[in-house]
């Protein structure tokens, strides 16, 4: 008989079933499999999310070659990935190669093709040393593919792991890669993955006069969204200068709806190490526009914030040049703080409560300098309203409400272009 998953589960029904009964192998079934679909919340704070976990397996599109591979046959292909541009854990690009597609080149965004970069850190353009393949780099002063370097191009395939927070760059290396693409008529082929954050649309939207590379476009800081369905929105929305419109084919992830729990197989960047971090990185980064550290140089960035001036409590830590972080804020500087490494929840909104706890701390003593870095906290926040709101010591309540009329729209637009439940 010809192996088959089929086959296998008919032979164990037929010999468990002579030998508990029908009625008891049932039972046995729906213990042993019961435990792969459920749901849980945690109900300690409203801002907890309802996560969803499935029996199913979640595939991401870059594993569903039999759809794409057809389409890039005698091409000339240019891949724009990092390390997460996997295949269980082959990299994209040696898989293609191995399946005789002709990958020409390589554009890599902020991080660099291998993702050790400093945020912010100028990345070199190189040679893959496993391929031999240029690798081009999509950070500093060349976030857009220059005409020429598409001059030998058939298709670009995009394949990087987004976590759905504006002003985390992977978004905006897309804008541009379609913009440079439609402008040369290329075709690009996004093989869509996971948004660890995609089950919450919230935060402040970006207002006119505040667009920036960590701002590109009118969204919330958290859109919701696979960076497939924002491809569509930037495409539907005409966000690309002069109204281009890409050719753009998603490749559609498997078996995965919004409010999935997706745990990433690989760091999206040096400073999200864990889903812990990813999670709470929306809601910490805004302090990277303070004097207060949020971790980078230590060993859980994203997963703690603090400072100096923190009363000294047990908790302490002290940042460190490392790779990913050569430079961090408050470097060799004990910081006192909050511990957040034991967060086990989903949020369903941003959370405003940690900006608070710090601005409480440090405004007494520092006044309105306790953002330090204002220009650039506003292009985080897309506004200038939301620092004045800190400053002026506005509740909760009335910062969310201030929100919601933006909020509201956004939905809207983003409801055209969804493709997950």
């Amino acid at each position: 008989m010809k192996y088959s998953k089929d086959n296998t589960m008919r032979f164990w029904t037929l010999n468990y079933t002579k030998v508990f009964g029908l009625k008891t192998f049932c039972m046995i079934l729906i213990l042993l499999t019961g435990s792969t679909h459920y749901s849980y919340s945690n109900s300690d704070t409203p801002d907890d999310a309802d996560v969803e976990e499935k029996g199913e397996e979640i595939l991401p599109g870059a594993y569903q070659m039999d759809v794409y591979l057809p389409q890039l046959e005698n091409k000339r292909i240019a891949v724009v990935g990092n390390q997460t541009s996997l295949i269980g854990t082959t990299h994209l690009v040696d898989s293609l190669i191995s399946r005789s597609i002709k990958v020409v080149k390589v554009f890599c965004p902020e991080h660099g093709f291998r993702g050790d970069g400093d945020a912010g850190a100028k990345i070199d353009d190189g040679i893959d040393d496993k391929t031999g393949l240029p690798v081009i780099s999509l950070y500093g002063d060349n976030k857009k593919p220059k005409p020429e370097l598409l001059d030998s191009i058939d298709v670009i395939v995009f394949d990087l792991q987004d976590v759905g927070v504006r002003f985390y760059t992977y978004i905006s290396t897309l804008h541009y890669v379609m913009e440079a693409a439609a402008e040369k008529g290329i075709k690009v082929l996004l093989l869509d993955r996971p948004n660890p954050n995609g089950h919450i649309v919230d935060g402040p939207v970006r207002t006119p006069g505040f667009e920036s590379f960590i701002g590109m476009h009118p969204v919330p800081v958290l859109y919701g969204m696979t960076i497939g369905e924002y491809g569509q929105m930037i495409n539907g929305e005409k966000w690309m200068k002069d109204s281009l419109k890409c050719d753009l084919t998603v490749i559609e992830i498997l078996n995965y709806r919004h409010k999935d729990s997706y745990s990433l197989p690989v760091p999206p960047s040096p400073n999200l190490k864990t889903d812990n971090a990813i999670i709470l990185y929306p809601s910490l980064c805004f302090f990277e526009g303070t004097m207060v550290s949020v971790g980078r140089g230590t060993p859980t960035p994203f997963e703690l914030f603090g400072s100096p001036d923190f009363p000294r409590k047990e908790f302490s830590f002290t940042p460190v040049s490392v790779k990913g972080a050569t430079d961090p804020k408050l470097k060799n500087t004990v910081c006192y703080g909050i511990d957040l490494t034991q967060n086990d929840r989903r949020f369903k909104r941003l959370r405003l409560d940690y900006l608070f706890e710090a601005r409480d701390i440090l405004y007494e003593k520092y006044g309105e300098k306790w953002v330090d870095r204002p220009k650039f906290f506003n292009l985080l926040a897309g506004n200038d309203q939301l620092i004045m709101q800190l400053n002026s010591f506005c509740s909760e309540t009335e910062i969310r409400d201030s929100w919601e009329d933006d909020l509201k729209e956004f939905r809207k637009i983003r409801k055209k272009y969804l493709i997950y439940e």
